[in-house]
């Protein structure tokens, strides 16, 4: 089966940028590499756990586009793009020659745009078309074969087709988000809506009435100062619906050759890889890298005997090992447990403690285990699962714990 996955460029390049804004990550050549660590990040994530068949990355254009023709204000309230994406923008577009996926971008029109029209023709074929995007704009484009695919705050993201878009928003129809915006207005974009309307009264309104169109007609029905609001402002409710509404008819062929997910140029990548000083992540993803890789989220054993046939200890040795040392170490993995582990370790003034994690990089590293101590000899291992919503379980039992300033931490430096 043929699996499309469509990424807005810009909207992951500035949720990257502006996730490390407080810790950026630059590179000894003093480059800013957080937007395009993190793009790349997105992109192996698609990759290795989705297994795409066809794959395009969409970008907006140089220059103005139909919506800032016709409503010279739309997005004009926004700052300059900072000149660290200015500079990454070009380097990600590189990265992705290398990795021979198909960049997407026509002149007039943005990204949403771009997305919007190859994903209507994809899915009117039975493609399950995939768009990569933080927006809320695009769930007015799911349908039966099109998903928004939505990174979570934290981490993680989630599939929304009709019904989770319905539900989201407490709309009628996916189609109903162009309402949505048009009543609400857009400050991010610029675009004003009917003012002193938010999202609960324009839902209301949207099921009361079916659309704009027929709220408009029936404005008469409208109740108090709303109905005043309404019929003030009809000609700024039609220019947001114009403004709000993902173009499906750009001049643009869907290609599903070009589309097609293929072996990356494994030198050039890697070329371009070293050169940001991205190794970690070059000796992760090519194939030519000899480094052993991690299983992500693979539990470890930290409390396990030396495994057969490694390097035995004399008999007459003078090394203490686990077998001459009393001790008592305990894998804890019981809710129940969980709880009397954390209030004993409230009961101590110190607390050693450390992090198993898949990576040393922060931006990479995945939970994999929590380590405790509060005397010698004696630890606590606490694995956490893969599944997000089982490892928050754990990690909030453990909250207060973090969250004392009472307690004097020792936390372990490897």
């Amino acid at each position: 089966m043929q699996k499309l996955f469509l990424l807005d460029a810009y909207a992951l390049i500035y949720r990257s940028y502006y996730a490390f804004i407080k810790n950026p990550r630059i590179n000894s050549k003093g480059l800013n590499t957080s937007a395009i660590m993190g793009f790349l990040n997105t992109l192996n994530e698609v990759l290795t756990k989705e297994k795409p068949t066809h794959i395009g990355v969409a970008f907006d254009p140089h220059g103005p586009t139909f919506r800032s023709e016709a409503f010279p204000e739309y997005k004009a309230q926004r700052e300059e793009t900072p000149e660290d994406i200015r500079k990454a923008v070009p380097i990600i577009k590189d990265l992705l020659k290398a990795y021979r996926i198909s960049i997407l971008q026509a002149d007039g029109y943005e990204a949403d745009d771009v997305i919007g029209t190859l994903a209507e023709k994809a899915g009117s074929i039975g493609v399950e078309t995939y768009m990569l995007t933080p927006d809320k704009d695009y769930g007015q484009l799911v349908n039966d074969h099109v998903f928004i695919y939505r990174p979570r705050h934290g981490g993680g993201y989630e599939t929304m087709g009709p019904k989770e878009v319905c539900e989201k928003y407490g709309i009628p129809s996916p189609t109903s988000v162009i309402d949505l915006l048009a009543l609400m207005g857009d400050s991010a974009d610029n675009f004003p809506g009917c003012p002193g309307v938010g999202e609960k009264t324009a839902v209301k309104l949207i099921n009361e009435f079916g659309s704009i169109e027929k709220l408009i007609e029936r404005s008469s029905e409208i109740k108090g100062k709303l109905r005043e609001k309404v019929e003030e402002h009809v000609d700024d409710i039609k220019m947001s619906y114009f403004l709000a509404t993902i173009k499906t008819d750009v001049p643009i062929e869907l290609d599903m050759e070009s589309l097609k997910l293929v072996e990356p140029d494994e030198d050039e990548l890697g070329r371009l890889l070293l050169e940001l000083e991205m190794k970690s992540f070059a000796d992760r993803v090519l194939k030519k890298s000899q480094k052993p890789q991690k299983v992500v989220n693979q539990q470890l054993d930290l409390f396990a005997e030396f495994a057969p046939g490694g390097t035995e200890t004399s008999e007459n040795s003078s090394f203490e090992t686990l077998k001459t040392t009393p001790h008592n170490y305990k894998l804890v993995d019981n809710q129940e447990d969980l709880k009397n582990l954390r209030d004993y370790f409230l009961t101590n003034k110190i607390l050693s403690l450390d992090t198993e994690t898949t990576s040393t990089s922060a931006i990479e590293a995945e939970l994999v285990g929590l380590s405790f101590a509060v005397k010698e000899f004696e630890a606590f291992y606490v694995p956490i699962p893969a599944n997000r919503e089982e490892a928050l379980q754990i990690v909030n039992i453990f909250k207060p714990v973090y969250e004392n300033e009472e307690q004097l931490w020792h936390r372990t430096q490897r």
